[in-house]
């Protein structure tokens, strides 16, 4: 399996390089030399990834002249808050960081984010590169700048856009990668194909039973045009004031979902129902065909995404929906499918989300009493 290299063009000092290979984080030292000039290197990574990554990525830094320095917060959602955002901005000048520094996020989405929003507050801002070892992360996070923190109010609501140096994915990390975490990366593939459409769909359709068994060659492939796609939307509209907002497909409802189960339906299968939930919404508010979503629904159960089985609350759901950012002048903001490829950001009614909401918790209701 060789290497894979791909470019985000920005059109300024800021476009940068992407990796997708195995055996990557030990040629890491030499691919960052070719874009920094920094000498200290700080690795904020997690306690799940430390164990596997951590000293490989010390190493390959400290043959390269780097000064490493490590700082590893608790895995999960829960770091990616004010409160360790602040513990790290502290470490860093504890170490004595200044504007020249780098930092590196080794780890998920979690890790991406975090580091991303130190990085671009820290002394007003100062480089940080991507070293994604999630299949989420490497497909969708790791790329395109967004870094964010939750509040009590809801997910991402603190952020800023801060483009990574360069980013690589080294395919060797999903070997330690939980079972149920390759169904979060399948399911930010299958929202990329079905708003690309065409070929990427086509091909996601012919591969996507040797996705879902994990071969090494069909997940680089997926991982490549993911990352393509993004690429190509993220060129174009860097800032998220246009077609940038295609990538919030299934976002909508799933972050509201993510929330609601107190982060226990993690962020890729909150998407996936958050796709199935837009599919069937788009039928009556962008006039989109039934089969859609019968189709959509055939290839997520092909990667093992089946839907959602545990009922929650409409009201909580839409309350949390609500104070998302993409309500704008009162209406509730869906990325909707009239066909793949064909996608529009429309301002659905209120009470006709409130109304999909209810469908949706009724249908659950209705499977939990069978069952029962």
């Amino acid at each position: 399996m060789g290497t894979q290299r791909l470019k985000v063009v920005l059109g300024r000092d800021d476009s940068y390089d992407i990796r997708v290979g195995e055996g990557l984080f030990d040629r890491l030292g030499a691919h960052l030399r070719e874009v920094t000039e920094a000498k200290k290197a700080v690795i904020v990574t997690d306690s799940n990834v430390a164990p596997h990554y951590l000293g490989q990525v010390r190493s390959a830094l400290a043959q390269e002249g780097f000064e490493p320095f490590d700082l590893t917060v608790a895995a999960g959602e829960a770091s990616k808050g004010l409160a360790v955002a602040a513990e790290l901005w502290d470490a860093l000048a504890l170490l004595g960081i200044g504007r020249d520094g780098l930092l590196v996020a080794l780890g998920g989405g979690v890790i991406g984010d975090l580091a991303g929003f130190v990085a671009s507050t820290y002394m007003r801002g100062i480089d940080f590169v991507q070293l994604p070892t999630s299949l989420l992360a490497m497909v969708d996070s790791s790329v395109g700048g967004k870094t964010a923190l939750n509040l009590d109010g809801g997910k991402n609501l603190v952020g800023t856009f801060k483009q990574p140096a360069y980013v690589t994915a080294d395919l060797k990390a999903l070997g330690t990668l939980p079972a149920e975490e390759w169904g979060n990366g399948f399911a930010e593939i299958a929202k990329s194909a079905f708003v690309d459409g065409g070929e990427f769909l086509s091909w996601l359709d012919g591969h996507a039973d040797a996705l879902a068994a994990q071969d090494g060659g069909a997940v680089q492939q997926a991982v490549v045009r993911s990352l393509a796609f993004k690429a190509r939307i993220v060129a174009s509209d860097e800032k998220e004031k246009g077609v940038r907002e295609c990538l919030n497909y299934g976002h909508t409802f799933g972050h509201a979902l993510e929330a609601v189960s107190g982060y226990r339906i993690p962020h890729g299968r909150a998407v996936a129902e958050g796709m199935r939930f837009a599919a069937r919404l788009a039928v009556e508010a962008a006039r989109a065909p039934a089969a859609l979503a019968d189709a959509q629904d055939a290839l997520l159960d092909r990667l093992g995404l089946g839907p959602v089985t545990e009922p929650f609350a409409a009201d909580d759901l839409y309350g949390l929906m609500l104070s998302d950012k993409k309500v704008r002048n009162g209406g509730l903001r869906f990325v909707l499918l009239a066909s793949p490829g064909a996608w529009e950001a429309v301002a659905v009614d209120p009470d006709l989300v409130k109304i999909y909401l209810i469908l949706w918790e009724q249908a659950r209701m209705g499977k939990r009493q069978e069952e029962l």
